[in-house]
């Protein structure tokens, strides 16, 4: 999924960006409060990672601004202050979740898998449709319980359109949330993508299938189900 994390601190911020790209989200990593707001205004997120102390503009005004544009996206708040009111601040001001640093990466893991997850819908880190199953912890796939092979962002991509069945995505949504900004893509690689991902779930024998609307994108449907 597409993420921003602003967090101002190098070395936390360089750790969660790997990770969470290690896990196939695509990451935007600012540093300065400023250009985090600026960046809201005008770019869609799935979730927000947004760390309090910051340069520019603190976390607490990003989030209050945020919440007034009534910007749904999910916020996992980060911080240094263990101090209850400022625990209950963020909360008050519309963030979603919090974590007190330092913090085990698991644990953020776990958090942001579950903001994702009640994002789209879903109560479980299981999306299956028809005999193609996806385990969210595991980042795995498997067709009639045999394992599917796939790249990570072939594992983005179908994670994206199977959390919600039948919407069609635009190929310049999916290009946006499977890149970063700093990544070199197009909307011609989406395409390709699409098109491993149909060759390697027709070959399993899958059930669900990657449909193109001519004009309009992709949608994943499952006949039988």
């Amino acid at each position: 999924m597409r993420i921003l994390l602003v967090e101002d601190t190098r070395d936390v911020g360089e750790a969660i960006a790997v990770r969470l790209r290690g896990l196939g989200h695509a990451v935007d990593w600012e540093t300065d409060g400023a250009a985090a707001d600026a960046l809201l205004e005008v770019q869609a997120y799935d979730l927000v990672i947004l760390d309090v102390n910051l340069p520019g503009l603190d976390g607490f005004a990003i989030l209050k601004r945020l919440r007034a544009r009534r910007g749904p996206v999910p916020v996992l708040v980060l911080t240094a202050r263990s101090e209850v009111d400022d625990r209950v601040g963020a909360l008050d001001l519309g963030a979603d979740d919090y974590l007190v640093k330092p913090f085990d990466f698991r644990e953020l893991e776990a958090r942001v898998r579950a903001l994702l997850r009640r994002n789209s819908g879903h109560a479980d880190n299981a999306l299956t449709l028809g005999n193609l199953r996806l385990d969210r912890e595991a980042r795995s796939a498997s067709v009639a319980g045999e394992a599917l092979e796939l790249t990570r962002r072939e594992w983005t991509l179908i994670e994206i359109l199977a959390a919600r069945p039948g919407r069609i995505f635009a190929k310049g949504d999916l290009l946006e949330r499977v890149f970063a900004f700093e990544e070199e893509s197009s909307e011609n690689a989406v395409e390709q993508i699409v098109a491993r991902l149909r060759r390697k779930l027709a070959a399993a024998g899958a059930r669900a299938e990657i449909r193109t609307l001519r004009g309009l994108g992709y949608q994943v449907v499952c006949p039988d189900s």
